[in-house]
């Protein structure tokens, strides 16, 4: 049966061959010459206190358009002054209504650690992410062998950028520590069915080891939530649809950090 992630990498695989067609991976890869070094991003999230990356994300496959989002370096700037610990970008065109442009404009206003949020599936992806300025990459263990996993989790450690490595059941977070990964973002929203579980980051913490920064994604709609994932051992969260449709986005993201109850970052 064809899924929610299976159609969505269709698409990210037929708009990655026209990227490659116009722009080959040398090419790419003499830009990444040319990029400012990528920042510290696993230090960012291992800080004291609730990490949050804050997220620039104009629609959703569950929830249709979110936010227009016609500045995004405007919006990632007001997150960092919120203290967000990381900006999140949407790049996926087709179900997610992001572009390279976007982290582009998001790298060039903020100094803090950016994400390239899309599904990667490819090498060129991840030496694209770097030509762009991102100091972090998704890496879904759903849509990778564990081949491909540890074969780009390698090319990211080789460009300097960290992998958020995320899971949404016990195998998958076997996967993802057998893999080496360094930060593992548990993702409550089931990307086959987009069902959510909120318990679900509650079951999988316990199977990752100390010392592994721990990410809880989707369905986090306000401070509540994120105390009750701080609460459950959560050393960052990822938030997109909460702040993106509210009005004061830096207010937004102080109170999500402030409910995590770990003291200042």
């Amino acid at each position: 049966m064809t899924t929610v992630l299976d159609t969505i990498i269709d698409g990210v695989r037929l708009d990655l061959a026209a990227r490659r067609h116009r722009l080959p991976l040398l090419d790419v890869q003499r830009r990444v010459e040319q990029v400012a070094a990528p920042l510290d991003a696993l230090a960012a999230l291992r800080a004291p206190g609730l990490g949050l990356i804050a997220e620039v994300k104009r629609a959703s496959p569950s929830k249709g358009p979110l936010a227009a989002i016609p500045d995004p370096a405007h919006l990632a700037a007001a997150y960092a002054r919120g203290g967000a610990s990381a900006i999140s970008v949407l790049t996926e065109e087709r179900r997610f209504g992001g572009s390279l442009a976007d982290l582009d404009a998001v790298r060039a206003r903020v100094d803090i650690p950016v994400l390239r949020k899309d599904f990667m599936v490819d090498d060129y992806q991840l030496w694209e992410a770097r030509a762009h300025g991102a100091d972090l990459v998704l890496l879904i263990v759903a849509a990778l062998t564990d081949t491909q996993l540890s074969t780009m989790l390698h090319r990211v450690d080789e460009l300097g950028m960290t992998a958020l490595v995320e899971v949404h059941d016990a195998e998958e977070t076997r996967r993802a520590v057998d893999a080496g990964a360094a930060v593992i973002g548990v993702n409550a929203r089931n990307l086959k069915t987009l069902e959510v579980h909120p318990d679900v980051f509650g079951e999988l913490v316990p199977l990752i080891p100390e010392g592994i920064v721990t990410v809880a994604e989707s369905g986090i709609t306000g401070p509540a939530d994120a105390a009750r994932y701080a609460a459950a051992g959560a050393d960052a969260i990822l938030v997109g649809e909460a702040l993106v449709k509210g009005t004061d986005p830096a207010a937004a993201a102080a109170s999500l950090i402030a409910a995590g109850g770990k003291g200042p970052r």
